[in-house]
């Protein structure tokens, strides 16, 4: 892990770590998707870092620590108020600003972090951008968590388009529902869901404003109760699942998903897909630089 002598924009003196907090996937201050980022977090403990998660109440913490793949240029540790994830995508977006943006350095023309899911490639371009790990389940859902799904959500079984499993890591089920107004109706029983990660898309018709969308093909939203977080504003891994599943095929190989309207956010997702390769991107800027003393 290439570290600098001293970030830039903290004074060292008096911390122990340096932190910053980091809007994802909006170019609008404060609608985004925040991540809170502690730097050089190697003699932390698992607890301290749990307990932290909780403390910020945030969709998801992260943790920065020297990688042990020496392919990889950080490592990072990703925890919900609920409990630690092997991966997720607007962390990794935010993290990855947080790092280079605190004078970390890529060994290679890309960036790469080490994290419970393996390696994870970005890239630089006009935004960060990350390639989607591999599923580690997908195809059909049975008919049991399709009723389950249902249920969760409140609709007929018959509102579900399709459905399947597309998980990168937190354990999303995907549903396409008929459009874009119908994912935005949603009003799901938070105490149907058990452990289901539902993640749900639509598509707005072609040049829509349909709950300040303008631009986006799609409305997405991310519903994760048991992680502590009911509505997740704007999810990295879930669109990278989606655009694992329907980008080629239902969805444009490239196209730009909107979501966080149901919560007051306009996130602003880009999924492009090459081949195999679906790579998820969006803006990051930083909100909050500080110390803490854990």
């Amino acid at each position: 892990m290439t570290r600098p002598a001293a970030d830039p924009a903290v004074d060292l003196a008096a911390a122990s770590h340096v932190f910053r907090q980091v809007d994802v996937f909006s170019t609008e201050p404060l609608l985004g998707n925040p991540v809170a980022v502690v730097h050089d977090a190697d003699d932390l403990t698992d607890e301290q870092m749990a307990a932290f998660a909780r403390w910020t109440n945030l969709s998801e913490t992260t943790f920065l620590l020297a990688p042990t793949d020496p392919a990889a240029d950080y490592r990072l540790r990703i925890f919900t108020p609920g409990g630690e994830l092997p991966f997720a995508g607007h962390p990794t977006l935010g993290s990855a600003h947080a790092w280079l943006e605190a004078g970390g350095v890529p060994a290679r023309e890309g960036i790469v972090q080490e994290c419970g899911a393996g390696l994870v490639s970005l890239r630089r371009g006009d935004v960060l951008s990350f390639e989607g790990p591999p599923l580690v389940r997908s195809g059909p859902v049975d008919d049991a968590d399709v009723d389950a799904v249902a249920a969760a959500l409140r609709v007929r079984r018959s509102d579900l388009v399709d459905a399947a499993w597309i998980d990168n890591g937190p354990g999303w089920v995907g549903v396409l529902l008929r459009d874009a107004a119908a994912v935005l109706a949603l009003e799901p029983d938070f105490a149907a869901f058990g452990d289901l990660k539902i993640g749900v898309v639509g598509e707005h018709p072609a040049g829509s404003a349909v709950g300040s969308a303008a631009g986006a093909a799609v409305e997405v939203r991310a519903f994760c109760p048991q992680y502590g977080v009911p509505e997740d504003p704007v999810t990295g891994s879930l669109n990278a699942g989606i655009g694992q599943w329907l980008a080629g095929s239902r969805l444009p190989a490239a196209y730009v998903a909107a979501q966080g309207t149901a919560v007051g956010r306009r996130g602003r997702v880009h999924v492009s897909r090459d081949g195999e390769a679906v790579h998820v991107g969006g803006a990051t800027r930083t909100t909050i630089v500080g110390t803490l003393d854990l």
